[in-house]
């Protein structure tokens, strides 16, 4: 199949029109707006490229990983190193893509600089040739009108010579012979007009075709060109994937040698803490310990010591309102005076401060006994009372841990002790 040129095909048969040379200017100025349009997809890419370049930088160098041990953390090391090295070859693909970028400008700039040439060329031609088409067809319309005005005054000097009168004669003769000369020398402008828009006609078509050639090279060059610079960026792209693969495979050939056993023993070998569990707590009995300790603060029920006598100790501490339950709880009112055997010693702790409250041997003995509460408790178990200032008890038992067994109206329960006056 034989390739059409523009020179060609691109002509009109009416004389001032010029569709075919106006269509071929519009050809090039939207293949100028496509090379923008490359241009653009090109830039654009490169910042997108850059921009995921510098981002895999800046996620490599804060992975972290560092609590990692053994082969894990080696493959996870070079996984690092191979990102951020992916990173930088994106960036510097990016700089790549900038130089292409660069050349298509460059490109589109010349052919900018060729088509407005052979623009003004084309337009001094085509001004040219309308003026002495113009030119041309007024000298026509003249030359036509001389020559009927010749024919008419050719026609009045027969009409007037066959009628007689020699003065009119002689007159309509002059005339005649006037506007026969007119009408030569109209022809003549005419024909010379005709000459001058030939040689017009003929300086066009040959810009004509000297343009469609340069315009059809033009068209060419610049889908040569960005067909290739198309190309060149898709190996490009290409390129990248293949080196992001061979980097990424160093990853897997590091991950092969990850050993589970080896970072399993390398952890155990570093963080061992004993090969034997603890022993079993053995059971101890709360009065054997208490009678064989003799540094105890709280004596046991067994005493007989007539100074030291067998009561109970309170400890204040910021927690008082935490409740254990099956746990009788010492319970003192702030500003509550307690009666306290001087000679017993306080035991001091570094969480707290214990008070011993004097029960002699003889009240115990003395139950049942009548108390007077002196502040209100609430029952915060099944098995205890409520009292309220004023109430009258019978204690009926004396607890060592502070809770003593009372009764109030036919109810039998625990209530603290230091809340109890003796009647």
């Amino acid at each position: 199949m034989s390739h059409l040129q523009f020179k060609d095909v691109f002509w009109c048969k009416e004389f001032t029109v010029h569709a075919g040379y106006d269509a071929l200017l519009q050809r090039l100025l939207d293949g100028r707006k496509m090379c923008k349009d490359v241009e653009d997809l090109i830039k654009q890419r490169a910042q997108a490229e850059e921009r995921y370049g510098k981002e895999l930088v800046q996620i490599a160098r804060k992975a972290g990983g560092q609590t990692e041990i053994n082969t894990l953390k080696a493959s996870f090391e070079i996984l690092k190193q191979q990102i951020e090295s992916v990173g930088n070859l994106h960036i510097q693909l990016a700089v790549t893509l900038r130089e292409e970028l660069k050349a298509l400008e460059e490109f589109r700039e010349r052919q900018k600089e060729q088509r407005k040439k052979y623009e003004g060329t084309m337009e001094r031609a085509h001004k040219n040739k309308l003026s002495m088409y113009k030119k041309t067809m007024e000298s026509k319309k003249s030359y036509e009108q001389k020559c009927k005005d010749a024919d008419e005054a050719e026609g009045a000097f027969e009409r007037i010579s066959a009628a007689g009168n020699q003065k009119q004669t002689e007159k309509s003769q002059a005339k005649a012979k006037q506007c026969k000369e007119a009408a030569n020398e109209a022809e003549r402008v005419y024909k010379q007009n005709i000459e001058l828009l030939d040689q017009a006609r003929v300086t066009w078509e040959q810009e004509h075709i000297s343009t469609c050639e340069a315009f059809q090279l033009q068209e060419c060059d610049r889908i040569t060109i960005l067909r290739n610079s198309l190309w060149v960026h898709c190996n490009q792209l290409s390129t990248q994937c293949v080196k992001d693969d061979e980097l990424y495979e160093e990853v897997r050939l590091s991950l092969e040698k990850c050993n589970i056993d080896s970072d399993m023993d390398c952890f155990v070998q570093s963080k061992m803490t004993g090969t034997e569990p603890p022993a079993a707590i053995g059971y101890e009995n709360y009065y054997e310990r208490a009678t064989s300790a003799n540094d105890r603060a709280i004596p046991t029920k067994s005493c007989h010591s007539p100074i030291q006598a067998c009561g109970m100790m309170k400890r204040f501490s910021g927690i008082a309102s935490r409740k254990q339950p099956k746990r009788r709880r010492q319970l003192y009112p702030f500003g509550t005076r307690h009666r306290v055997n001087p000679s017993v010693s306080l035991a001091e702790k570094p969480d707290g401060v214990y008070a011993a409250i004097n029960v002699t041997h003889s009240e115990e003995n003395a139950l049942p006994q009548d108390y007077k509460v002196l502040y209100d408790y609430t029952a915060q178990n099944e098995d205890e009372l409520d009292i309220q200032a004023g109430d009258i008890v019978t204690v009926i038992e004396v607890g060592e841990e502070g809770w003593w067994t009372a009764e109030l109206d036919d109810e039998h329960g625990f209530v603290p002790g230091s809340y109890l006056e003796k009647l």
